[in-house]
């Protein structure tokens, strides 16, 4: 009896697994994606950086993107050391593209940098141009470790 119910189990897994697998596959694929980022008509989206390039002072770091209406969004991120060093910093970078681009262009950018600090964080509300994804990507830096981050695209109607 208990081997029955094993098994039944087991098959019960995989064939939750083999409808999930698909179903995810099937969405993934009408999403249009540019360099890493898909298109969406979420209100936000938060991009975390690629733990490649971290080091020993560079702990994290974030990227936000937040529709707060037409023609104006919320940019801005976070960088986090492992600990105080003797700088820490975050370059923000706006960038935007049409749904039929292959590539994202150059909108908006600026930096801020924090002395003996372990954490440095920025954010702007800007008023940008409708009818067009935006996305923010982020460079993070605490002395010499230096790693990005990057959201997805959300749309912007126009004002």
């Amino acid at each position: 009896m208990k081997r029955c119910m094993s098994i039944c189990c087991v098959v019960a897994m995989a064939l939750g697994l083999s409808f999930g697998v698909s179903t995810d596959t099937q969405a993934a694929s009408s999403v249009k994606v540019i360099d890493g980022s898909k298109l969406t008509t979420d209100a936000e989206s938060i991009g975390y950086n690629q733990k490649v390039a971290r080091g020993e002072d560079l702990l994290t770091g974030y990227s936000k993107i937040v529709r707060i209406g037409p023609g104006e969004i919320y940019a801005g991120g976070t960088t986090l050391a492992e600990r105080i060093v003797d700088r820490v910093g975050i370059s923000v970078i706006i960038e935007r593209a049409k749904e039929e681009d292959t590539e994202w262009t150059f909108y908006d950018s600026w930096q801020k940098f924090n002395e003996n600090a372990d954490r440095a964080s920025s954010k702007k509300y800007v008023d940008v141009e409708g009818d067009y994804y935006y996305r923010v990507r982020c460079v993070h830096s605490a002395n010499d470790d230096v790693s990005s981050s990057f959201t997805d695209g959300v749309y912007i109607e126009e004002p």
